[in-house]
């Protein structure tokens, strides 16, 4: 069995072992299989926030192994983790480690399967035994039949991508593997455990389709956090056999919050690893590239550099782009974009006919455009394609839309497009408005599945990205007006009520737009020591918040006094401040925002406690100390955190209010005893 990187091989003929390049995943044991279908960019800037309760973390081959404590055995295993996070990499480790007789050795039988490859099954019948036969050809000449004689697992790969309907309450009941019926059915009773019940089951999915599998089918939910930062400076020193380079790509990837947040997926660590080993190569003393869309335009340009040499014969001076691999890029935009607006990460052959793609010229694409359909099968009429990574996808759909306003003066973000020329003369659209269209459809967006759509359409609008996509792109620049009506536009929304992932995701677009003056500002008079929250305007609250919730450290103790002139101040701005106390933890995953909170001498009303209630409350709050000493709170503020600190979720371990109202009828005996002693 000799499984190589899945990441894309740099040169022909000289393939990275997956033992060379593996480093260890991040993999936590969780509690349930809930729906989370936030953009993957923002779970993945909270996932490695102290947690607020200790984790169970867990190694590769332990995946079935019952932690301490636990007594039923693992059947059945769920394993969450974004796209590009190390799923299939984790099976493929698990897989190679159990064929090399390192791991596992009481199992017999491993059978990975990808519901990519069973998508194209949905409509044929098959027993279990002939599913297995089908896709793994060994077993059927040996005459391998009962399998419920050994000790089997059954891997299936990528449940966000099934197009096969499960049904697991009206479905029927089938515990014969040698009957016959659709793939549906055999799923589902095969997890239920009606269907070879000694068997293992694991199944991978991203955090959005976890719910498909209904939770007493599953024995232990797991889910793969990605790189720690000792993982991630490992990963890039076994990349990189020059320590020195190896040294200073972390050095440059620390040095900027976007790039070091993503750099926990290894998917993106690949990409990071891929284009600043070129750039340092190609360019000793180049600036490195420091904000998403420069690392995508790089990305792409080094793609391009690759075909040119690998499938054209050509130099690495000579020019990367031709006119028929220019022609290639758009087409996948097109197909990016078409398919982002349809939710789509996976996509058929007849998907890319509709954009014009040749599949022969785009498989050449290895490390942008992946092709999945393993044609020794010789099975299926299908073949199924994918980007590497969402992200690419996002970064070839926002390139798609901007090239299209550039050479057609198109704003495919309209609702509806004007065709006459008439209309077109007397209202020439401007790029302006194509970055208004892209807020708004951001906004709207309940959760955020454009964010990072937005973030690269407003960086292709930078003339420095846009001379790296020189020969691609048409020889004309964004002006300077453009850019700044962009700026502005976007610092008005932030003086609106927007959700603190709104807000932090307009600040990444500033940051392309390399406007940091809100920030600075607050910046500044937090170093200089004149800070005050007294009279902040909305959008330099969103800018403490954005600081806040970016910082490196832990926000172990927040005093609201730091962050006011007086305190007769303070007592007269607390619905100023409030603003930001909501901010602060509207987003629960950022569950390590605070360890202590002191909101002494606040004049705390009733509708201020109800919000601190519904904070404690919050299955993700990490709050261990609250300070809400000389505050009048009354009774009713009393019941509202009383009921909170009564909460399973809540994780107080002192509360100090000195407050009267505090009775032993409002607490347990041993909350009533932390609250007066």
């Amino acid at each position: 069995m000799d499984y190589t990187n899945h990441l894309g091989v740099a040169k022909a003929g000289n393939p990275t072992l997956l033992n060379q390049i593996h480093t260890e995943l991040y993999i936590t044991e969780g509690e349930t299989a809930e729906i989370n279908d936030e953009h993957e960019a923002r779970m993945i800037e909270t996932v490695f926030k102290k947690p607020a309760r200790p984790e169970t973390t867990i190694r590769q081959e332990d995946i079935f192994k019952a932690s301490p404590g636990r007594h039923e055995p693992i059947r059945t295993v769920l394993t969450k983790g974004v796209t590009g996070i190390g799923k299939t990499i984790l099976i493929q480790k698990f897989t190679l480690d159990w064929a090399e007789d390192k791991v596992n050795q009481d199992i017999q039988f491993i059978f990975p399967f990808t519901f990519r490859e069973l998508n194209v099954l949905k409509e044929e019948k098959f027993s279990l035994v002939e599913l297995v036969h089908h896709f793994f050809t060994e077993t059927k000449k040996a005459g391998i039949c009962s399998f419920e004689d050994f000790q089997v697992v059954f891997i299936f790969d990528g449940l966000d991508e099934s197009r096969i309907p499960l049904d697991f309450h009206k479905t029927t009941i089938l515990t014969d593997p040698r009957k016959s019926t659709s793939v549906n059915v055999l799923l589902t009773n095969l997890i239920r455990g009606y269907l070879l019940p000694s068997a293992r089951i694991w199944i991978t999915t991203r955090p959005a389709a976890a719910n498909q599998i209904p939770p007493q089918c599953v024995n232990m939910v797991t889910e793969i956090r990605g790189y720690t930062d000792p993982q991630m400076e490992e990963y890039f020193r076994k990349r990189s056999r020059d320590e020195e380079q190896a040294s200073r790509i972390i050095s440059h990837i620390k040095t900027s919050r976007s790039l070091h947040i993503m750099c926990h997926i290894p998917v993106f660590c690949w990409i990071t690893a891929t284009v600043l080993e070129d750039v340092l190569q190609t360019r000793e003393k180049g600036t490195l590239p420091k904000t998403l869309t420069e690392m995508y335009i790089h990305f792409l340009v080094v793609q391009a550099k690759i075909r040119k040499v690998k499938y054209d014969g050509g130099a690495e001076t000579d020019p990367h782009w031709t006119p028929e691999s220019r022609r290639t890029v758009e087409s996948l935009g097109k197909l990016a974009f078409d398919q982002l607006q349809k939710g789509n990460l996976i996509f058929y052959e007849s998907d890319l006919t509709e954009c014009g793609i040749d599949i022969r010229a785009a498989s050449v694409y290895s490390g942008v455009f992946t092709q999945i359909f393993k044609e020794e099968r010789g099975l299926y009429q299908d073949k199924v394609f994918c980007f590497i990574h969402l992200s690419v996808q996002e970064f070839l759909a926002a390139l798609h839309v901007h090239m299209t306003f550039i050479n057609s003066a198109v704003n495919l973000l309209e609702e509806q497009q004007t065709s006459s020329w008439w209309s077109k003369f007397f209202n020439a659209p401007k790029l302006q408005y194509v970055h208004q269209s892209a807020v708004d459809k951001a906004l709207q967006s309940p959760n955020g599945h454009l964010d990072l759509f937005l973030r690269f359409l407003l960086g292709l609008s930078m003339q420095p990205n846009q001379i790296l996509l020189r020969n691609f792109l048409p020889d004309t620049l964004s002006s300077s007006q453009t850019i700044q009506e962009t700026v502005q536009y976007i610092k008005k929304k932030l003086s609106m009520n927007l959700s603190a992932e709104k807000s932090i995701n307009l600040f990444h677009c500033l940051n392309e737009l390399n406007d940091r003056s809100l920030v600075e500002e607050i910046q500044q008079s937090l170093t200089s020591g004149s800070f005050s929250t007294d009279e902040l305007s909305p959008a330099q609250w969103s800018a403490l918040v954005f600081i806040l919730l970016s910082s490196e450290k832990d926000l172990d103790v927040f005093d609201l006094k730091k962050y006011s002139a007086s305190e007769e101040a303070l007592r007269s701005s607390f619905t100023g401040f409030l603003r930001i106390f909501k901010f602060l933890f509207y987003l629960t995953d950022f569950i390590c925002l605070c360890v202590s909170f002191r909101l002494t001498h606040c004049n705390l009303s009733e509708r201020s406690c109800g919000a601190l209630s519904s904070v404690l409350n919050s299955q993700s709050c990490s709050l261990r100390e609250l300070d809400l000493s000389n505050n009048d709170l009354q009774d009713l503020g009393v019941k509202l955190l009383s009921a909170a600190l009564q909460s399973p979720h809540c994780t107080l371990e002192t509360l100090r209010s000195g407050v009267k109202y505090f009775t032993a009828d409002h607490f347990s005996s041993e909350w009533y005893y932390l609250i007066n002693n």
